[in-house]
């Protein structure tokens, strides 16, 4: 995963110039100080690995640290909470992933306003979804998974980081799409999730691919098509050896 120059540079900029902060804090060199980096979601998932890649490049070229804070559950909504309550000095900033824009729709009780508490920075990245199955799935492509749900239906288990988020929304999309009846299982994000697909716990995932390459590549899990418009190459496990040509 790469990340232009110019982006780190925006978000760095961006963040020395939020509107709230002290007339004092603007004045001085930023950051002064180390710079914390919240993560609403557990280590090891998209958003945790895009933060921890942003992090490390920002804390070479600037000179200070940027830590990465997890602050998983409620689909991003406690680490939102946290960085909405926060001094608005710069210093503690947000991974901002789909759920953040999707969250005030679904629950009624947030302790926080995301359009007025939280103010965009830059925007960092844009993630490629593949379909995956367990190997114990008797499926290699899309028409053979929709055959295979439709004949167990109920007895499929999706996984995803919680409610809300893309792997979420994706799947029930499908659901509609194909007539299929899948479970929900919802995680604290996407890496525990990938972890109980592989231990067989659950059937499938539409996963983020940083979060399901290592896995494909090994054997682990089997990609059977993605969420883009055009191939995805690096992805292997496809019958022609390239890339996964199957989509949504």
């Amino acid at each position: 995963m790469e990340f232009p120059r110019r982006r780190f540079l925006h978000l760095a900029a961006g963040a020395a110039t939020l509107p709230a902060m002290p007339r004092m804090a603007r004045a001085e060199t930023y950051p002064s100080r180390p710079v914390r980096i919240v993560v609403g979601f557990a280590a090891g998932g998209a958003t945790d690995i895009q933060a921890r890649l942003m992090g490390q490049w920002l804390s070479d070229r600037l000179g200070q640290q940027f830590i990465i804070e997890n602050r998983a559950g409620a689909s991003g909504n406690i680490g939102t909470e946290a960085v909405a309550k926060s001094p608005a000095d710069g210093y503690t900033l947000l991974q901002i992933v789909t759920p953040n824009a999707i969250n005030a729709a679904l629950y009624t009780n947030l302790n926080f306003d995301f359009a007025r508490d939280i103010v965009p920075v830059i925007y960092a990245a844009r993630l490629a979804y593949v379909v995956v199955v367990h190997p114990s799935v008797p499926a290699r492509t899309l028409p053979e998974l929709i055959a295979y749900a439709k004949a167990n239906p109920g007895k499929m288990n999706y996984g995803s980081a919680g409610p809300g988020t893309p792997q979420n929304i994706a799947c029930e999309l499908f659901k509609m799409m194909a007539g299929v009846d899948l479970v929900h299982v919802p995680y604290r994000g996407g890496a525990p999730a990938t972890t109980d697909l592989v231990a067989g716990h659950l059937q499938v995932i539409f996963s983020p691919v940083s979060e399901s390459i290592q896995h494909i590549q090994a054997g682990k899990l089997r990609a059977v098509a993605v969420t883009t418009t055009t191939r995805l190459d690096g992805v292997a496990g496809h019958s022609d050896g390239g890339g996964l040509r199957a989509r949504l």
